[in-house]
């Protein structure tokens, strides 16, 4: 066993050196897969299944925003690194918006509601804008892709998180295990992509953390109204309001099926360090072996 981030991991001793970033094809089958995916933890279960709910239109944002960006970049290294994220983007949103519908509206939890507004703050809020000259069009491609490097920092060491929990300790489902897993491994395969991008096109230290500091809030804000979501969906389980809510994210957090609060902060502080790098979030050959083996990829090949 290793040490990383002050816990326990499997080590991986082999160096892939440099990767080249591909899309992989996966395929699941859900028809087997129930509502409460972890059994004895229904708010651990619907929390990681509320991530389907923003997943599909935030990776589309993603894409849509590094093709913009794509044209002006001159670094050959980098645009070869743009293309293969947003090829393994396009792919996770694809494979999360069949989640939506072949497990979760097969379980009568209907996701279109939730869906529209994912749309609306994607499209609308946070998508491009036409602006009244080049410059201050720039200006807003750069403000995306800051917040971009903030988000993919968190999914990173999210990734590196559901890489190495225990969720079999759980009788967690294997299919729902290996989507996050399959997702989040290619998270950590690519976690520099975004940092990169953002530092190439000049977002600096300021405006970096600030947008850690509005993704970190937007993200427990749309978790937990996604959470909400799918719990007044569930015939299963009594309706619950916010604080509810938080009490039981608090003990599924103790028990470890969900990422602590601490160690979620921590995460983000990492971000702040002026000599942060994404290359600490996480180690990819533990990745790309997990990716080897994962069950939907093989399936899929």
């Amino acid at each position: 066993m290793a040490l990383r981030n002050g816990k326990k991991v499997d080590a991986i001793d082999v160096d892939p050196g440099d990767v080249t970033l591909q899309a992989r094809n996966v395929k699941f089958d859900w028809s087997r897969t129930p509502l409460h995916w972890i059994p004895s933890e229904p708010i651990a279960s619907h929390t990681l299944s509320a991530i389907n709910l923003i997943l599909p239109e935030g990776e589309r944002w993603f894409c849509a925003t590094f093709t913009e960006a794509l044209p002006l970049i001159n670094d050959d290294r980098l645009r070869a690194d743009v293309r293969g994220f947003i090829g393994q983007e396009a792919m996770h949103a694809e494979t999360h918006n069949v989640v939506l519908y072949e497990f979760l509206d097969a379980h009568d939890v209907d996701p279109r509601p939730f869906v529209l507004q994912s749309e609306f703050l994607m499209r609308k809020v946070l998508g491009r804008r036409e602006m009244g000259s080049a410059r201050a069009q720039r200006q807003q491609l750069v403000e995306r892709l800051a917040f971009i490097g903030a988000i993919e920092h968190m999914t990173a060491f999210l990734g590196d998180w559901i890489l190495n929990a225990r969720l079999e300790d759980f009788d967690a489902d294997p299919s729902m295990t290996d989507l996050y897993r399959w997702h989040g491994a290619e998270e950590v395969e690519h976690r520099n992509v975004a940092h990169d991008v953002a530092m190439y096109f000049g977002v600096g230290y300021f405006r970096r953390n600030l947008a850690m500091l509005v993704s970190y809030l937007a993200f427990l804000v749309v978790m937990t109204r996604g959470l909400k979501f799918i719990v007044h969906a569930d015939p299963t389980m009594r309706d619950r309001g916010y604080f509810s809510l938080w009490m039981g994210l608090f003990a599924a957090m103790r028990r470890g099926s969900l990422p602590g609060l601490s160690s979620l902060f921590r995460g983000a502080l990492r971000y702040l360090n002026p000599r942060y790098s994404p290359q600490a979030e996480g180690d990819t050959a533990q990745a790309i072996a997990y990716l080897a083996k994962s069950p939907a990829a093989r399936a899929a090949a």
